[in-house]
C-alpha cells in the first residue's frame, strides 16, 4: 500500500507520527481489513492499540454493522460468560429475563476483545469454539446458537509467557493470531514524540485559551531520550501538566525534568509502579514498607554490633519486628525499646518506636523529616535516600508543611 493511502488513514483516525514501525502497523491493518481473518494486536499499555480495531472495522465489508469494544479485564469473572454469550431466565439468581450477549448483539459485525489475556480459562474455551465454528451456548441453556462476527483482540501481555504459566490456552493463541499486528512503543518511534508533544500542547492551549508551550533544544533531546514506559498516554498527561502548571511557555530541560519520572531508571513515577527494576513498587504504601523493612535490617545489624560492645553497654532487649497489615491502612511496629549507643564514628543514636500503631502518614512524615535533616534540607539527596523523585518529595513536603 502506498504512503499516500497510509497518510490519508492517519488523518482520518487522528494518528500522529511518521515512524516506519507505525506506518507498517497501519499498512497491515488496512490490508487485512477486507478479509474476515482474526487479528491479534500486541503492544505496551498506552501505545495506541485501540485505534487499530477501528481501522480494521471501518475498512471492512462489515463497516455498516455493529462494532462492539469489550474490555475483558473490566468484567468480573463470575459474569464474563453471561456478558459475552448471554443467559436464559433462571440461569442464576439475578437472571430474571433472557439476555443476549455481545456475540449475539454484534452478529454480522466486529467484536474488539481488549485485554484478552484477562479472560478466565473456561471462557477461553468458549471463545475458541466461537472462533472455530461460530457456535456458542448461552449460560443456563443447552441450545447451540450461531453467530457471524469478526474478532479483533488486543493485549499488552506476553501471551507466550502466559501459555508457559498456564494462564492462556495455546490453541486459542494460534487462532487469535492469524494476523498479528505489533504497535511500537513510543521510545521506538523516533521524532514522533516531538510531533505528539506539539499536538497535545496545541490541543491543551486551544481548550484552555492559553499560548501553547514549546520546548527548547535541550528539552527536545530529553524528550527523545526518555524511556516513556507509559507511552503516548503518559506523554499526553505530562504535556497537559506542563501546559497548565508551567509559568513559562518555553520549557527547558531543567523544567521538563521536574515533570518526568526518575530519568535515572527511565520508569514510571515511583508511586505509579514500574516493571523494569528489581526495587520497584506498585504504590505509595510499598515505598514506605520498603523503607521500614530497610530500617528493620539496619536496627538488627545495630543490635549485633551493640551486643559485641563491652559489658558497660546494655544490649538491646529484642530485635525490632516490623510487619504490615495486608488490608489495613496502618503499620504496626512491635517489640520496641529505646536505645542509644556509640559504635565507632558511624553508629548514631537509634530510635525505636514504642509498641503501638502509627498511621502511614505519621511514619512517612517522620521518614521525610529525617531524610531532609540528614542532607541539610537538600531535596535531591533526601529523595535519593527515600527512593522517590524530587517532584514527589516536593509534593510531600507541601502536603506535610515541612518547608
Amino acid at each position: 500500500m502506498n504512503i499516500e493511502e497510509i497518510q490519508r488513514m492517519k488523518q482520518r483516525f487522528r494518528i500522529i507520527g511518521n515512524s516506519p514501525e507505525m506506518n507498517r502497523a497501519i499498512d497491515v491493518a488496512m490490508q487485512v481489513a477486507p478479509t474476515d481473518l482474526t487479528v491479534l494486536i500486541t503492544g505496551e499499555s498506552g501505545a495506541g492499540k485501540d485505534v487499530f480495531p477501528r481501522i480494521i472495522h471501518e475498512n471492512s465489508l462489515r463497516k455498516n454493522k455493529k462494532f462492539l469494544a469489550v474490555n475483558c479485564g473490566a468484567i468480573p469473572e463470575g459474569t464474563i460468560d453471561s456478558e459475552l454469550f448471554g443467559h436464559i431466565k433462571g440461569a442464576f439468581t439475578n437472571a430474571i429475563n433472557d439476555r443476549n450477549g455481545y456475540f449475539a448483539e454484534a452478529n454480522g459485525g466486529t467484536i474488539f476483545l481488549d485485554e484478552v489475556a484477562e479472560l478466565p480459562l473456561a471462557t477461553q474455551a468458549r471463545l475458541l469454539r466461537v472462533l472455530e465454528s461460530g457456535e456458542y451456548i448461552r449460560v443456563g441453556s443447552s441450545t447451540v446458537e450461531k453467530t457471524d462476527v469478526r474478532i479483533v483482540a488486543a493485549t499488552n501481555v506476553d501471551l507466550l509467557k502466559a501459555i508457559e504459566q498456564g494462564r492462556f490456552r495455546e490453541d486459542l493463541f494460534y487462532r487469535l493470531s492469524t494476523i498479528p499486528i505489533k504497535v511500537p512503543p513510543l521510545r521506538e518511534r523516533g521524532a514522533d514524540v516531538q510531533l505528539l508533544f506539539r499536538k497535545f500542547a496545541a490541543d491543551c492551549a486551544e481548550k484552555y485559551h492559553m499560548p501553547a508551550v514549546q520546548l527548547s533544544e535541550d528539552a527536545k533531546q530529553m524528550l527523545m531520550t526518555y524511556h516513556w514506559p507509559g507511552n503516548v498516554r503518559q506523554l499526553k498527561n505530562i504535556t497537559e501538566q506542563i501546559s497548565i502548571m508551567a509559568t513559562q511557555r518555553v520549557i527547558t530541560a531543567e523544567m521538563l525534568q521536574e515533570y518526568l519520572p526518575d530519568r535515572r531508571t527511565s520508569t514510571l513515577p515511583m508511586l505509579a509502579g514500574s516493571q523494569h527494576k528489581e526495587n520497584s513498587f506498585e504504590n505509595e504504601r510499598e515505598i514506605l514498607y520498603k523503607v521500614l523493612f530497610d530500617l528493620r535490617r539496619d536496627i538488627t545489624d545495630l543490635k549485633a554490633q551493640v551486643n559485641s560492645m563491652s559489658q558497660n553497654h546494655k544490649p538491646v532487649e529484642q530485635p525490632v519486628s516490623i510487619f504490615t497489615q495486608d488490608e489495613g491502612t496502618t503499620v504496626n511496629i512491635l517489640s520496641g525499646s529505646r536505645k542509644a549507643a556509640q559504635v565507632d564514628d558511624d553508629i548514631q543514636d537509634t530510635e525505636v518506636y514504642e509498641e503501638g500503631t502509627l498511621s502511614l502518614d505519621e511514619v512517612e512524615k517522620d521518614l521525610i523529616k529525617r531524610a531532609l535533616a540528614k542532607h541539610g534540607g537538600k531535596r535531591r539527596g533526601a529523595a535519593a535516600d527515600l527512593n522517590i523523585s524530587e517532584r514527589t518529595l516536593y509534593r510531600k513536603i507541601k502536603e506535610y508543611n515541612l518547608e
